[in-house]
């Protein structure tokens, strides 16, 4: 299968050099110059729960969609906040055949592609439970690969989907297809709210977050609020206890950085406002309260507003 992946930081990157490597022609398309060079150059170093490769077979490198052209499968693996330019960069290369899967952290994704992309192409996924890192150029390191789920937007289980999901499964991924990929979509959400900004906060791994009695406290409270806003909303969790669920993700990558806290050490907007910054807008629409998410999304955009 021809595949590019269009944002290759972290979690891209796994995505693919482990597609590659399992003999998919891949482009990987990202914005970082240096990024590309040393892919284009030394090749793509894939590091940690897959085991540790250097994959040069089948992986082109550029900063162009034009270079990949038209592709069977292109995903979309760039930050939240960067969807819709992603969209709008490979509109021109979407044939009829083309599939479009959706990775992204956080709500409304599908809704800011759906502007530019026709939607009857489009898939979402999740992964979850990486705790993936850039380790320097053409270099990237996952703490663990616990699950992609692939789904229609509208739901259901079809045969394109189930043919991604091989795709991907044949390359290691502990992948498979789903019916309800919007609960999915809100089940990682409620992890990511008691990860991320809390992390960010605070400066801390998961595990550092979790040691400590205080910070606990607040990165739980952060996933209650979600699953309460998710409850009242109508998503159907496969879960009665938040609390395991989350403690049940966060032991997973205890050593782990959350992407969030990766782009404020490096001073680069973060995608608080599909994240955190989420919940207080669903709780107001479904009569629910988000005081802990509410606070920790203003300490990070307050410090992101020093980053200009």
């Amino acid at each position: 299968m021809k595949i590019a992946v269009i944002g290759t930081g972290a979690m891209g990157s796994i995505y693919a050099g482990l597609l590659a490597d399992a003999g998919n022609e891949v482009w990987a398309i990202d914005s970082w110059q240096e990024h590309i060079d040393a892919i284009r150059t030394d090749g793509l170093r894939v590091e940690g729960a897959s085991g540790d490769r250097t994959v040069r077979n089948n992986l082109h490198a550029s900063t162009a969609v034009d270079d990949a052209g038209s592709c069977d499968l292109m995903v979309i693996a760039t930050k939240a906040h960067d969807v819709a330019n992603a969209a709008q960069a490979i509109k021109g290369f979407v044939t009829d055949n083309t599939l479009i899967l959706a990775m992204q952290n956080g709500l409304g994704a599908a809704d800011r592609m759906k502007a530019y992309l026709p939607n009857a192409n489009i898939l979402l996924g999740i992964g979850g439970g990486f705790g993936a890192s850039i380790q320097g150029p053409g270099h990237t390191h996952h703490n663990g690969m616990a699950m992609i789920n692939i789904g229609e937007m509208s739901g259901g289980r079809t045969e394109r989907v189930e043919q991604v999901v091989h795709v991907w499964a044949e390359a290691g991924f502990n992948a498979r297809a789903f019916d309800n990929i919007d609960q999915l979509v809100w089940e990682k959400l409620i992890c990511n709210c008691s990860v991320s900004a809390p992390c960010t906060v605070f400066g801390r791994t998961v595990g550092e977050v979790l040691d400590d009695p205080h910070s606990r406290e607040i990165s739980l409270r952060c996933g209650f609020e979600a699953w309460e806003a998710g409850r009242a909303r109508g998503v159907p969790f496969s879960f009665d206890d938040p609390e395991a669920h989350i403690l049940n993700f966060a032991n997973g990558v205890l050593n782990a950085r959350p992407s969030m806290l990766q782009d404020h050490m490096a001073r680069r907007r973060s995608e608080i406002d599909f994240i955190n910054g989420a919940i207080p807008e669903v709780a107001v629409q479904v009569g629910t309260l988000a005081p802990y998410n509410e606070v920790v999304s203003a300490i990070v955009r307050s410090r992101e507003a020093e980053f200009v």
